[in-house]
């Protein structure tokens, strides 16, 4: 149960930072009025991905971000996804032990079965190649990963509501973000 109410807190870490970002008025990407020249490379940087105000948020609100380095910004991202997944992967498992739905508790085995390669091999090995300058496949991984979130999302029909498509969502949107900045660092 502890590790349950674990889960919980985790989730709703990331939903209120979520729902904090989005509700917050957006930073001017030109650099107007910010008083600082070109800001910090970390804006630059998260100025670069499709959610600025969460890949902002996440690398400045981390003590062991580094403000210089785009490699250990995206090192960073891969962790806090891997962290997200991990979280996602033990909610999928309580969720399977309480249900008494058999469609649902298939549904959920399903995405257990997505999520455990995720946390298990995808994430680790994107982590491992960003370390090693490998950022090609750093960015392969990462795709893989969305792929089997997607696999899991498109398990639940349209009338029935997946009770995983919040945070579904919330790993879709760190993805978005980690790959963005892989992407920047393979380009140069």
């Amino acid at each position: 149960m502890r590790r349950s109410s674990l889960s919980v807190s985790f989730f709703l870490l990331h939903i209120l930072l979520l729902s904090c970002i989005l509700l917050t008025p957006s930073h001017s990407s030109d650099g107007e009025g910010d008083g600082d020249g070109d800001g910090d490379l970390v804006d630059q940087i998260c100025r670069k991905t499709p959610f600025y105000d969460l890949c902002s948020s996440i690398l400045h609100s981390n003590p062991l971000a580094p403000k210089t380095d785009p490699k250990g910004m995206a090192l960073i991202m891969v962790n806090d996804i891997q962290a997200n997944a991990t979280d996602t992967l033990s909610y999928i498992e309580e969720l399977i032990k309480q249900t008494s739905d058999e469609q649902l508790e298939q549904q959920l085995a399903f995405c257990a079965e997505s999520y455990i390669p995720v946390v298990k091999y995808i994430l680790p090995q994107a982590a491992d190649a960003i370390s090693q300058g490998r950022f090609g496949f750093a960015s392969y991984c990462i795709v893989d990963a969305q792929k089997e979130v997607n696999a899991c999302d498109k398990k639940f029909s349209a009338s029935s509501q997946s009770p995983l498509s919040d945070r579904n969502d919330i790993m879709q949107k760190l993805v978005d973000v980690a790959s963005a900045i892989v992407k920047l660092l393979l380009n140069g």
